[in-house]
Order: C-alpha cells, then sequence, then structure tokens
C-alpha cells in the first residue's frame, strides 16, 4: 500500500483554530518529538545542575558605583588587598598571651595556610593596638584579598576546616570577617533551603492529590516542574561562566518555580479532565484546554516575568541575579507547561485519571460549592468587600512603621565560627571593631582626616595613615593612604548609619569612607532609593499586561490595584513577626528588629507576580463565560464556580511549598516563606475568592467597557473556545 493510499484511509484530522489551541493540538500530535527534545534538553543542562550551588557566586551584595565600593577597589590595588572582603581569622586563648609559644605556633599555622592559599594576596600579622587585644589573649590575623569577592567567600568556606584544625584545647581559630560572614551565611541558608524543599515535596504532593483526586495527575505536575528546575539550574551553571550569578538564585528559584510551576499545571490538567468529561478526543480536549487555560497560563508567566524584570534595576549584583535566577526557572517551568505538559496529556487522554481516589469520580470543573459562593457574593456584594477590604487594610497599617536593614551577624546560626569569632572580638577589642571603617584619602590631607575623624561623634578610634604601596611592599605613586576608624557601636546599631553620614559630610574632599558596614549601608540606601521606581515599573506593566489581555480598561485597574492590598497586608503581617518579635518563640529564632533589606524590594516583585497570577486565573474564566454570554452576572457566578477551586487548590499548594520553609533556622528563608505564604493566603481568600468578585458585581458590565478606540488598538484576545 502507498503512503498516498495510507493518507486516504487515515481518520479525518480534527481542526482546531487559534495559534494556542494549535500549539497544544501540534504538541499532542507529535508527543515522541517533543519528549525526546525535552530529555535532550533536561539531560544536556542537567549534567551540569549537580555542582549549582558550589559553583555560584556567594557575595554580590554591594551598590555598584557606591563610595564604599570604591574604597575596597582602591584598598585592593594599593594597600594589599585590605579591602572588606579579606579574611580576618582570630586566634583566641583564656589561658595564654600573643607572647606564649601556643599562641605563636597557632598563628605561625594560621599563616601557614593562608600564604599557601593563591587567593590570598598577603598575610599581615596581629599588630599591638590595632588586632590585639590589650590583654594580649586575643589576636587577628588578615589575609589580603587576592581574589574577586566572589572567590574570597569560597575561600573563606575552603579554609575553613584546615583553619579550624590549627586549633588546640586551649586556642580557639574562628575565621571571621565579611568574606566568612557571607560564606557561613550562604551555606546555613543553602542546607535549610534543601531540607524545606524535602519537606514540602512530600506535602505538595498530599495536596495534588486531594486537589486532583488522582495520582497520575497529582504526579504530572511534579514531574513537569522538576524537569524546568534542572533545566533551570544547569542553565544557572553554564550563565555563571559568563557573569556571576548569586547562589541566591538558585535558593528562590527552587521554592518560586516549584509552587508556581505546580499552580500552571493545575490550571491546565482541571481544564482538560473537564473537556474529556464533555465527550472531546484527546486531541481536541488539549486544543480547547490551551485556548482558554492556556491563554491564561501564558499570561500569568509574563506578568510574572514582567513583575521580576523590574528588579534588574537595582544596581546590585545579589538582587540583580536572584531576579535571573526566578526568571530562569520560570522561563523553563513555563515551557514545560506549554509544551510538555499538553503532549503528555494527549498521550494519557482518559489515562490522566488513572488511579483516581473514590471521591474523585464525582468531581466536575464546575464546582458547586464555589458556584453556591459566587452566588452568595452576588447577593452581598457590600458586606463582603468591607469586610475583606476592612481585614486587609488593618493588617497594612504596621507597614507605615516597617524598619529594613541588611543582615546581621544574627542571621547565623550561634554555633558558626564566623559569629563565635565576631563575639570574641567584641569582647576583647569592643563592640565597633567588627565593623571598622576604611577611609581613604590623598596623603597631603591625612593629618586632618585623621584629626576630623578622631573627633567625629560615633567613632571609638582612629588608626595612624597607612601609605599606599605595590605589590611588591615599597610604596607607591599613587599619593593615597587608608586609615581605619572603628566605631563606638556594633555594626548593626542604627546608631552606625548617622556615623557614616558625619564622617562623609565633615571629612575633606579627598576621602571617601567604606568597609563592610558602609557597603551594607549604601546596598540599604540604594535599595531604599530604587523601591518606589521598582513598584511603579511593576504596577505599570501589569496594568498594561491586563489590559491587554482582557481589553477592558476598569477591570485591569482593579485586579492591578487588589494585588497592591495584599502586598501591603503581607509586609504588615511581617513588621509585626520580625521586627517586633510577634511569635518569635514559636517560630524560633531571634528578632532582628528589622525585616532584612532586600526584603521590600525583592518580596513585593514576588507577592504582586503570585496576586497577579490568581487575577489571571480569576478574570481570564470570567471573561470566557462574560464573551460566551454576555451576561455580567452570569459570568461572576459562573467564573467562581470554574476557578475557585483551582485558585484554592493553587494557593493551597503555594502555602505549603512556602510555610515549609519557616521551618529553616536562618532568617532569611524564613522571612521569605512566612511573608509569601501569608500574601498567598491572604490574596487567595481575601482578594480573589472574595473582594475581587464583589467588585466584579457591584461594577457589572461596565467593567467590562472598553473604548471603541481602544478596542482598535490592542490585538483582539479571546478566553473562550
Amino acid at each position: 500500500m502507498t503512503t498516498t493510499d495510507t493518507d486516504k484511509h487515515a481518520p479525518p484530522r480534527e481542526q482546531v483554530h487559534g495559534t494556542m489551541a494549535r500549539l497544544g493540538a501540534t504538541m499532542a500530535d507529535r508527543f515522541a518529538l517533543v519528549v525526546v527534545a525535552w530529555i535532550a534538553v533536561v539531560v544536556a543542562l542537567g549534567a551540569a545542575a549537580p555542582s549549582v550551588f558550589s559553583s555560584l557566586a556567594g557575595a554580590g551584595w554591594q551598590a555598584d558605583g557606591s563610595e564604599s565600593v570604591q574604597v575596597r577597589e582602591l584598598a585592593q590595588e594599593h594597600f594589599g588587598s585590605t579591602g572588606s572582603d579579606a579574611l580576618q581569622v582570630v586566634v583566641h586563648s583564656e589561658t595564654h598571651t600573643v607572647d606564649a609559644p601556643e599562641m605563636a605556633a597557632a598563628i605561625a599555622g594560621v599563616t601557614g595556610i593562608l600564604d599557601a592559599d593563591s587567593r590570598i594576596s598577603q598575610v599581615v600579622q596581629p599588630q599591638p593596638g590595632m588586632t590585639i587585644s590589650p590583654d594580649g589573649h586575643t589576636a587577628i590575623v588578615l589575609g589580603g584579598a587576592g581574589a574577586d569577592p566572589n572567590e574570597m567567600v569560597t575561600a573563606a568556606g575552603d579554609l575553613a576546616d584546615p583553619l579550624a584544625a590549627v586549633a588546640t584545647d586551649g586556642i580557639e581559630i574562628h575565621p571571621t570577617g565579611a568574606s566568612a560572614l557571607w560564606s557561613d551565611f550562604n551555606a546555613a541558608n543553602h542546607d535549610a533551603m534543601i531540607k524545606a524543599e524535602m519537606f514540602s515535596w512530600p506535602v505538595t504532593l498530599a495536596i495534588m492529590v486531594l486537589a486532583f483526586g488522582s495520582l497520575v495527575a497529582a504526579g504530572l505536575p511534579l514531574l513537569l516542574t522538576m524537569a524546568g528546575l534542572v533545566a533551570s539550574a544547569g542553565a544557572l551553571v553554564l550563565l555563571n561562566e559568563f557573569t556571576p550569578i548569586s547562589v541566591w538564585a538558585m535558593n528562590f528559584a527552587m521554592m518560586f518555580a516549584l509552587a508556581l510551576g505546580i499552580d500552571y499545571a493545575l490550571f491546565l490538567v482541571v481544564r482538560f479532565r473537564d473537556a474529556l468529561r464533555s465527550g472531546a478526543s484527546a486531541r481536541l480536549a488539549v486544543a480547547e484546554t490551551m485556548s482558554t487555560a492556556g491563554k491564561a497560563v501564558l499570561l500569568s508567566g509574563l506578568t510574572v516575568l514582567v513583575s521580576l524584570s523590574a528588579v534588574l534595576l537595582v544596581p546590585a549584583p545579589a538582587v540583580r541575579t536572584m531576579a535571573v535566577g526566578i526568571m530562569l526557572a520560570v522561563l523553563f517551568v513555563l515551557a514545560a507547561t506549554l509544551t510538555l505538559l499538553p503532549a503528555v496529556l494527549g498521550k494519557l487522554g482518559g489515562k490522566v485519571n488513572a488511579g483516581s481516589l473514590p471521591y474523585a469520580k464525582r468531581q466536575e470543573h464546575r464546582s458547586p460549592l464555589f458556584g453556591r459562593w459566587g452566588a452568595l457574593v452576588h447577593r452581598r456584594p457590600w458586606p463582603l468587600a468591607v469586610g475583606a477590604l476592612g481585614v486587609l487594610v488593618l493588617l497594612s497599617i504596621p507597614v507605615f512603621g516597617l524598619k529594613v536593614a541588611m543582615p546581621s551577624i544574627q542571621v547565623v546560626p550561634e554555633d558558626a565560627a564566623v559569629r563565635q569569632g565576631y563575639e570574641i572580638v567584641q569582647e576583647q577589642m569592643g563592640a565597633g571593631v567588627p565593623g571598622t571603617l576604611q577611609i581613604v584619602a590623598a596623603a597631603e590631607d591625612a593629618d586632618e582626616v585623621a584629626r576630623v575623624a578622631a573627633a567625629t561623634e560615633g567613632v571609638a578610634t582612629v588608626s595612624p595613615p597607612m601609605a599606599a604601596t605595590s605589590g611588591v611592599g615599597t610604596p607607591d605613586d599613587s599619593g593615597l593612604v587608608l586609615l581605619q576608624a572603628v566605631p563606638a557601636v556594633d555594626p548593626s546599631d542604627p546608631a552606625l548609619a548617622g556615623t557614616l553620614d558625619r564622617l562623609r559630610a565633615e571629612l575633606p574632599a579627598s576621602a571617601i569612607v567604606g568597609g563592610a558596614p558602609a557597603e551594607n549601608l549604601d546596598l540599604q540606601q540604594a535599595l531604599n532609593d530604587y523601591l518606589p521606581i521598582v513598584m511603579a515599573v511593576i504596577l505599570v506593566l501589569g496594568f498594561l499586561l491586563l489590559l491587554i489581555a482582557l481589553r477592558a480598561p476598569l477591570v485591569a485597574l482593579m485586579g492591578t490595584v487588589v494585588s497592591l492590598l495584599s502586598t501591603g497586608a503581607a509586609f504588615g503581617v511581617a513588621k509585626l513577626i520580625f521586627q517586633d518579635g510577634h511569635g518569635a518563640g514559636l517560630l524560633g529564632f531571634e528578632p532582628q528588629g528589622f525585616l532584612d533589606g532586600w526584603g521590600p524590594v525583592f518580596f513585593f516583585a514576588m507577592i504582586f507576580a503570585i496576586a497577579m497570577d490568581y487575577t489571571v486565573f480569576l478574570l481570564s474564566t470570567v471573561k470566557e463565560h462574560y464573551e460566551r454570554t454576555g451576561d455580567a452576572v452570569a459570568a461572576q457566578v459562573e467564573g467562581m464556580a470554574h476557578s475557585g477551586r483551582v485558585i484554592f487548590a493553587a494557593a493551597a499548594v503555594m502555602v505549603g511549598v512556602f510555610f515549609s520553609f519557616a521551618l529553616a533556622q536562618p532568617l532569611p528563608p524564613k522571612e521569605m516563606g512566612i511573608i509569601l505564604g501569608v500574601a498567598v493566603l491572604l490574596d487567595a481568600v481575601l482578594v480573589r475568592l472574595v473582594l475581587l468578585p464583589a467588585l466584579l458585581r457591584l461594577t457589572g458590565a461596565a467593567a467590562w467597557w472598553s473604548p471603541r478606540w481602544l478596542r482598535r488598538a490592542l490585538p483582539a484576545i479571546s478566553f473562550s473556545h
């Protein structure tokens, strides 16, 4: 039989219309090709994935172009690499002083280890009056930074065990300083994130089984999300070869992409099963799913990417690359949801319900429970809207007292070497020594700089000026000097910001001030400065995306504005917990008295992205029914009936994933998990299932009105099949 004869007797292929519908049908028709392509991608990128946490950068917490970064670079170039990223090794004994043979041997051992590492440019021995405590029981050996800040963080981690081996029963050895802090900080957070992920997977699977009622349907989103995460991890390692990517990028990506990927798959699988129940073939069910839910998922993914792209405006490498990491993970998860998932669903067909629980056989896409809820919102919009709005506003009020700062030493465990060294230095040498400020100035201004710095309020002591040297230790021709100014307060004390401002205002024009605490304060200032810009960009772009997709200005505006409410309420709760310490004992952490400084910028983008995710799910479903019937009332009720259970289940998955990170010991993952979990809970329950449906009821058909000129200008996007 010829090929022509075979084609002549083949069953006619069902015709599908619309770009997304054709995409779904094509994926279903090309199952083998799609699966092989994804296996190739996952294997190729996955080969690099196991090294993701060891390969990515550990530093980058700086404001590019700031005065403090200039000081660090000058210290690296002209002052023996004694900048803020140099390694500081504390040698301490309760029974021996630096003159004792035992202490001398320990210092020599530390010196030998530092000397042998190519990343250490030079070793500066302990000096009386500067790096030796008054009682002689504590000394600091300084290892100059001979590599970039990221490599110095890695060096601190690599040298931790060899340095610890030098310690004896009577002598303690503790690496400390900024590089050691970030090394221990990143390690503690990595371990916490992995433990939280391992805990969240079974919790997520249990929620998925309850939501889907089918083991196969519940397992699909997890497998697809895993494929996306493995691919994104490998991609981050490859990208790191061209530009340093913060290790935090993968930490955030793991959590966010898991929650978001499951949401997307949940929306598609539920719609696919409904299409099958309506009698469609597997191929047509995939096409219908992609034509409706697929569009919503694509729009949601674009909204997430747009929200996170605004964070790229902040001139801080770690913050930018965290956004890049999440965006990359979302891209891969979104690609898997829109290509691999339709292919698998088309192949499975009715087998997607395999392993169904008894109650699942009675499940329908339209939930009678949420249909009744939608009808209740229709009958009582004012009381429900006012009640939800009141709760959200009440929870948002504490935001006006929110304080932010860069993490203090309290974010690392008490048994971490860097914290122990930090506390010993404070006990033996003074509270401000770990936060020593560095001043670089012209040599002719050295005496004036020393005099002004010593007289500045908040400065405890000032070291003699150090002349700039060449790489071989001889004076260079830069004409610069370096002075060390020790503050009178702990580096995390808010008073230090005032001391820094006074120094910069009163010192001669040639002087610039840096050091680790100054870098933190400059970064915090940059974050504060860019926060309103990032917020404005996110709100405008979010509104424009909704406007393009829904073609209705009022509903796009409502969807954008109500997303602010859950964001404000989440930060209000964050203030009560992490700044004021309410529930700190229950959650197992020591409050710092502020929220970590990168939180407002980054969490705003993430919370708004999640909020818009649910906005798209709800409004796209309502619009689908409005396009079909032209009845705004019926569309509001039916939109709730068809999307309510999906939103509720998706929120349950996200809350389960995020709250699992609340179990982490380090503070940053705990902040992240609780803030995002609270945001999702408030947004799904009060905003998407109460306030926004009530607003749709109150505005009626006006919500979907659009002027003729705008309809002509916008692309014709429809959510009905």
